[in-house]
């Protein structure tokens, strides 16, 4: 018999980590990812991992986001040295996303030690550092998608999950006792229409299917609708002499944001906006993205110019980058006119925070929301409606303009979750993972009541048997 134990995105979206121990596959963990919101610093000191990291034979990684890869460093760090098996791709993405994390961290842990010193208490030790990243990349083996790759006594194989570069639908298969059984782990879905990705992989074929569920409860706006909705709002913050601050993530999305303001460029529908991309690792990444770019063949990307087709940045000619701290700060000066692209995606950290600080308080400002709010994320708060947040220990009103732009989430909605469960034929045994509870329910009760398929939603520490 095969286990799979859930450590995280159970009931919850963040932190995706999956145990699973298999007869001549040994113990595989699918995903290591970081859990987001609250304190940097307390959230990383204070997660344990509930097994031994030093017992694990590998680690299958489905795509580069840090709520799926942002442990490896402490896995490393505490005893891990098999393998981290991943598309090439995500290869790529990931000496950027975890090199960009622990220096994050270990600034914000100065700080913190800092306070704890004026107060006279004891200084806290790293969990994890710039070493144990470097370990934790020299163990990454790149893998073509549909490459078949040998696990012990089983096999792996990467399909595009159409989320972002490199992201991966994963299917898993192990022999117990002369029978060949199949678990398929969507990771993170993308959507049907995404500009840049391909639409995901159907498998079509598993016994076992975990599948994410983040919107579950919703069907996303189309991507035309959103665009006319992205184009209204700069017009309407335009008119009002304000600026727009996205809270982007620098893997997606912020090249998502990129791609449909070059368009509206192009249409002569951008105004005068300076667009600012004020992250230095959504930089790095979108230059990742440049070189992968012949790869990512939506149907849209074929808009981009021939001039244009290498290199998303160019493809915006207004863009600014702001890769230092000096030329970040001087986009305060600018009192309007502004698109500020900035991290991090759910506002937990960088520089979007600083950016909030100087703008968030005129209600001619609008801040717009690209993509998914976790639970206790600045960005949630935000979005269920705050009137007051607190920044750097200081208390500011929110009289800017919220919005979301439901349309550019780099996950699929609803119905298109529906779908792609039903491409499975005979229908799996099915787990809802990845996915807060209110909309893990209502996805359960579309699978009962359309296809009869009754799911299983595990809790943290849960396990079951196959």
């Amino acid at each position: 018999m095969a286990t799979i134990t859930f450590y995280g995105a159970a009931q919850e979206v963040t932190g995706s980590c999956h145990l699973l121990e298999a007869p001549g596959l040994g113990r595989v963990l699918l995903d290591c990812g970081m859990h987001q919101g609250g304190d940097a610093v307390e959230r990383i000191q204070d997660e344990e991992f509930a097994f031994d990291p030093a017992g694990i034979d590998a680690v299958v990684l489905s795509h580069a986001h840090l709520d799926h890869s942002g442990m490896l460093p402490r896995l490393c760090r505490e005893g891990f040295g098999g393998p981290i098996l991943c598309t090439r791709a995500t290869a790529d993405l990931l000496e950027i996303m975890l090199k960009d994390s622990v220096g994050l961290y270990l600034r914000d842990l100065e700080r913190t030690n800092l306070r704890n010193a004026r107060r006279g208490k004891p200084e806290l030790e790293p969990i994890y550092t710039q070493d144990d990243v470097e370990a934790a990349l020299g163990l990454c083996r790149g893998h073509r998608y549909g490459e078949s790759v040998p696990l012990g006594e089983g096999s792996l194989c990467f399909h595009d999950a159409g989320h972002i570069l490199g992201s991966a639908v994963v299917e898993l298969r192990l022999h117990d006792k002369g029978v060949e059984k199949t678990l398929v782990f969507s990771g993170d879905l993308g959507k049907a229409d995404s500009v840049l990705m391909k639409e995901p992989a159907r498998p079509g074929k598993a016994d076992v299917l975990l599948v994410e569920s983040t919107y579950g409860d919703r069907t996303h706006r189309g991507e035309e609708d959103t665009v006319a909705q992205l184009r209204d709002i700069l017009r309407e913050t335009w008119s009002a002499g304000g600026s727009v601050m996205i809270p982007a993530f620098a893997v997606g999305r912020t090249q998502d944001v990129l791609f449909h303001l070059g368009c509206l460029y192009h249409a002569g529908e951008l105004d005068n906006w300076q667009v600012f991309l004020d992250s230095p690792m959504a930089i790095a990444v979108t230059r990742v993205y440049d070189r992968w770019l012949k790869l990512l063949d939506g149907e849209d990307v074929r808009q981009l110019s021939q001039e244009h087709k290498d290199s998303l940045e160019a493809f915006l000619p207004t863009l600014n980058l702001a890769a230092g701290t000096e030329e970040s700060m001087a986009i305060n000066r600018i009192k309007g006119g502004a698109i500020i692209i900035a991290g991090s995606g759910m506002c937990t950290g960088g520089r979007i925070r600083h950016h909030f600080k100087q703008r968030i308080w005129d209600d001619r400002n609008t801040v717009l929301f690209t993509g998914y709010q976790a639970r206790g994320t600045l960005g949630r708060i935000l979005v269920d409606g705050a009137r007051h947040i607190k920044l750097f220990g200081e208390e500011y009103v929110v009289k800017a303009r919220i919005e979301t732009l439901g349309g550019l989430s780099a996950h699929a909605g609803q119905q298109e979750l529906l779908q792609w469960i039903a491409s499975f034929q005979p229908p799996p045994r099915t787990v809802l993972v990845h996915g807060e509870p209110q909309a893990q329910d209502v996805l359960a009760d579309k699978l009962w009541r359309q296809q009869q398929l009754k799911v299983e939603i595990p809790a943290r520490g849960d396990s079951l048997l196959f």
